[in-house]
């Protein structure tokens, strides 16, 4: 049994030795990626590939020439001709020359940076030269660009043409070893030195066949690649053919030229069956058609491009083959699909599929031999592994050894996820099934079925066994079950919610270095059987700190620690002296394509190592020293703001200042990073300084539109980071942003201007307003103290009037008073006058015959005495004229007010104002007491009062 492992071993290590010295691609096929007619907008034939020193490539298209800067294709037309068939880029002008049907010139950056085509066919000068050719190929030899059509080539310098013409007719030209070589139909090979052909000796053997490629190999050899006839080595001016198993694939398939690779290997192209890659002893190693995943068998032209990947223009398409990179792929073109472990044993790969086990010997190559399915095992295959010395499968439908390409034995009915061995005694093993767990045994011939073991009869595949106890996850939940002495029955099971009370989800357990670790949150923990605790472990929690979160970590056979995040692949790999070495980004290329709930990882050696993914297995060389540990490149591709647009990226872009009016501050930019492997996995980050203040998150967005930005000088950075986690060095582009009008500095000028005006302005109206206020405040002052005077006379003049009024009514109470008193002296003498007159009457009646006659005189002249007395009174005349001159302006008013009153009336009213009774104003009318009322009746009415109106009071406001 020893001598057996001892052999196995071994051969095994020969075998890993072997396929780590292998090339790159000749284990697994490499990351193939088409580009349709309708990803470019192009037509189907792409008949010459080159690149420019930023990295964007070009094609010559059918339907014109094709760039491509990883993100975006673009393409360009030329006049009279809408096939281009030759493209090549000198570097030191910044030109992509290019020739089509009867038109060659060439492309450069124009003012906006797009590129702007320059015919130079105007430059022929030769009249009776017609060229009625396409042009096939172009080169830029020495201080000249060559382009060669079938009848002649045109050799452009100085800005002249001069016209090579074919001895007979030229099939293609070839740079080989700095000489310029041209294929004449006759002639031969011919090679051109300072404007002459020379003919190389023994060339003429290719005179019946079509020279589509011209390779310099070592000890001064040249590889010569017909269409037909195969392949020929032209050394020491002699030709032989190249009896390879590369010329035997060309024979049949013919050739259409190819390329050297950077790692001394040779790309030849076919016409028939794809393209191949061979050493440089011409045995192929790797062989890529329609089955291997290209669009098309034809290819017409193979590039290498700066990063040692390789471009194919195809007869219907354009294919990215992504050579330089550290993953190989064994996809359905090899019979795989789901891959959930896989597993070297006795010289065969084992691959566990949901289709079943397939396998392939390792000492075969696998260049077009495909994975072949293990007899007698179909269905889903969860797991495969090697247990003792023997290779165990756990199947949908039971547990199976395996022993080259079929099942030598069945263990058990039941399906199973997986199977480990007990550290306790490592004869046992311990199965995980659909109904819970199985025991097997090993023994001398091999592992044996011993039943199942009681106790437990959920079904997981997430378990791991230490010393004590069988510890598994099942819905986030740990249950640590302990088996009997003879696993046979577990006699405990507990289940764990949580490892610390700060620590909720418990998303895994592992075993690492032989020690269980249970894991929450990134940080990782072991139990201690005798504190019944669960401890964390510092130096894994420390190296996974600064990890995404995980959901699973696996160890294999070489201590390398790989996790699972989400849908991403990560991994702690060991270096030579035992140190982790980080990486994530580097398998971004398989986000999306790792089998759910399971990471499957099988490390053979440190250049093979095999993942399980959705597509099949993708094989890993950690050893490989590629370009991705370059910087990548990155640019502002197009920079637009109102109707203009700016292309950056081309080659010797034109430098310009970038000032755009206030009115487009609207700023748009695309970015790009001619970085062609994983592009989806590009993420870019910028910042427009000073605007943004840090720099924006990685993402994938490589558009960013700024709007209404202020004036002023701006600067946008832009990095990129490909999927290796490499970062670019900065790129940037400044722009300004004018002011508007009114924040120009000449605005600013004009407004210190109309500033300084204004507070001039100012000043003189304050002045004016101080002189104005002093000037109103004299007037104001004058107007109070003419106020307060007036207000002085007024009231002067109101005391005068005010004194004057109270004389006035004091000479009108006087006057009452003595209107009273006249009245009063009137009445008297009235009743005087009444008593004289009845004296009179007296003494008319006294019987005076009786007295003497002196007595009768004396009589007679008392009376006479006293109507002379009456009649010479003239108290009533005088009252009256009195009473009229006192109410003078009350006669005159009432006499306006009532035209028809009448004399009598008004001295009636008179009496009546100056409060005369009745009794008295009869005796001054000489009336009645009722005649009196009668007049004041008939005075209300001719006044026209009302009943209840009093006759006084209105006399008294007349």
């Amino acid at each position: 049994m020893k001598l057996i492992k001892l052999y196995t071993f071994i051969l095994c290590l020969i075998t890993g030795i072997s396929l780590s010295h292998a090339q790159i691609n000749a284990v697994g096929i490499p990351s193939i990626k088409n580009f349709s007619k309708s990803d470019y907008r192009g037509g189907t034939q792409n008949w010459d590939i080159d690149q420019d020193i930023n990295g964007n490539v070009y094609f010559a298209n059918q339907n014109g020439l094709l760039q491509f800067d990883g993100l975006t294709w673009r393409v360009y037309r030329i006049p009279n001709s809408l096939d281009v068939r030759a493209v090549k880029v000198d570097n030191n002008s910044g030109r992509i020359f290019v020739g089509g049907y009867n038109e060659f010139g060439y492309f450069e950056s124009g003012l906006n940076g797009q590129l702007v085509y320059t015919s130079l066919m105007h430059l022929i000068t030769d009249s009776n030269h017609n060229l009625s050719d396409f042009i096939w190929k172009i080169h830029v030899y020495n201080d000249e660009v060559v382009f060669q059509s079938f009848m002649s080539a045109y050799i452009y310098k100085n800005n002249k043409i001069n016209v090579l013409k074919a001895p007979n007719r030229f099939q293609f030209s070839f740079v080989v070893n700095d000489a310029l070589y041209f294929q004449d139909i006759k002639d031969g090979i011919l090679e051109y030195k300072k404007g002459f052909l020379h003919p190389l000796k023994e060339s003429t053997f290719f005179n019946n066949s079509e020279i589509w490629g011209m390779f310099s190999i070592p000890q001064n050899k040249i590889l010569i690649a017909t269409l037909e006839k195969g392949l020929f080595i032209y050394q020491d001016e002699k030709i032989t053919p190249w009896n390879t198993e590369a010329n035997s694939f060309i024979k049949q398939n013919g050739s259409l030229g190819g390329a050297v690779l950077k790692n001394n290997a040779l790309l030849i192209n076919s016409v028939l069956n794809g393209l191949i890659i061979c050493d440089l002893k011409g045995k192929i190693t790797q062989h890529l058609d329609i089955k291997k995943g290209l669009q098309n068998n034809t290819v017409l032209k193979s590039y290498v491009d700066d990063k040692n990947d390789i471009w194919l223009g195809l007869d219907n398409g354009i294919t990215f083959v992504n050579q330089n990179s550290p993953f190989t792929f064994f996809n359905a073109s090899y019979n795989l699909s789901t891959v959930y472990a896989s597993a070297v044993y006795d010289n065969y790969l084992y691959a566990a599929t949901n289709q079943g086990v397939f396998y392939h010997e390792l000492n075969k190559s696998f260049l077009d031999n495909n994975f072949s399915l293990v007899n007698g095992i179909t269905a889903q295959s969860w797991n495969i592994q090697v247990i003792g010395n023997e290779l165990v499968c756990a199947n949908n439908n039971g547990a199976y050894i395996i022993k080259g390409n079929s099942v030598v034995k069945k263990l058990d009915n039941q399906g199973y996820f997986a199977f480990k061995e007990t550290p306790s005694n490592p004869n046992f093993v311990i199965g995980a099934n659909y109904g819970g767990f199985s025991l097997f045994e090993k023994t001398k011939t091999g592992l044996e079925y011993k039943g199942p073991i009681e106790g437990f009869t959920n079904s997981t595949n997430f378990f791991e066994i230490d010393e004590t106890f069988l510890w598994l996850i099942r819905d986030q939940h740990l249950y640590k079950l302990k088996l009997d002495i003879n696993n046979k029955k577990f006699t405990s099971i507990e289940t764990i919610v949580q490892l610390r009370p700060s620590k909720s989800a418990i998303n895994s357990l592992q075993k690492i270095n032989n020690t269980v670790y249970f894991e929450s949150q990134n940080h990782f923990y072991t139990y201690s059987k005798e504190k019944n605790v669960f401890n964390e472990a510092p130096w894994l929690s420390n190296l996974f700190s600064k990890c995404p979160p995980i959901n699973y970590v696996k160890e294999d056979s070489h201590g390398n620690l790989w996790y699972r995040s989400g849908e991403s692949l990560g991994a702690h790999l060991k270096d030579d002296h035992g140190n982790f070495k980080h990486s994530q980004t580097i398998f971004s290329n398989l986000n999306g394509y790792l089998v759910s709930n399971y990471l499957s990882i099988n490390t053979y050696n440190q250049n093979n190592i095999f993942i399980g993914t959705t597509n099949g297995l993708a094989r890993f060389d950690s050893k490989f020293n590629s370009s991705f540990k370059d910087k990548p490149k990155v640019y502002i591709r197009s920079f637009s703001y109102a109707q203009d647009t700016i292309i950056h990226g081309n080659p010797k872009d034109k430098k310009r200042e970038y000032i755009m009016p206030y009115a487009q501050n609207n700023v748009k930019f695309t970015f790009s990073a001619p970085e062609f492997e994983n592009s989806q996995n590009l993420t870019f980050a910028y910042q427009l300084y000073p605007f943004d203040k840090n720099w924006s998150n990685w993402s994938n967005t490589y558009i960013k539109e700024y709007t209404n930005l202020r004036e002023g000088n701006y600067i946008m950075k832009i990095k990129v980071r490909n999927s290796f986690g490499k970062e670019s060095d900065v790129y940037s582009l400044n722009f300004t942003v004018k002011p508007p009008w009114y924040r120009h500095y000449l605005a600013y000028v004009a407004y210190i201007l109309l500033l300084a005006f204004i507070i001039y302005l100012v000043s003189v109206m304050v002045k004016m307003r101080y002189r104005k206020r002093e000037y109103y405040k004299t007037i104001e002052q004058r107007k109070i103290y003419l106020e307060k005077e007036s207000k002085i006379r007024k009231e002067q003049y109101l005391l005068e009037k005010e004194i004057e009024k109270l004389n006035r009514d004091k000479l009108q109470t006087k006057l009452r008073a003595k209107d009273k008193e006249l009245v009063t002296n009137s009445l008297q003498v009235a009743k005087k006058n009444k008593i004289l007159n009845n004296i009179i009457q007296k003494l008319k009646t006294m019987e005076i015959e009786s007295v003497n006659e002196n007595t009768k005189v004396q009589f007679n002249a008392l009376k006479k005495n006293i109507a002379k007395e009456i009649k010479a009174d003239n108290s009533w005349k005088d009252l009256e004229k009195h009473i009229k001159n006192v109410h003078f302006d009350f006669l005159k008013r009432l006499k306006e007010k009532h035209a028809d009153i009448t004399p009598r009336e008004l001295d009636l009213s008179t009496y009546l104002l100056i409060n005369m009774s009745t009794k008295e104003i009869s005796e001054v009318m000489n009336i009645s007491n009722k005649g009196v009322e009668l007049a004041r009746y008939r005075l209300r009415k001719k006044l026209g009062l009302k009943r209840k109106e009093n006759l006084t009071g209105y006399l008294m406001s007349v």
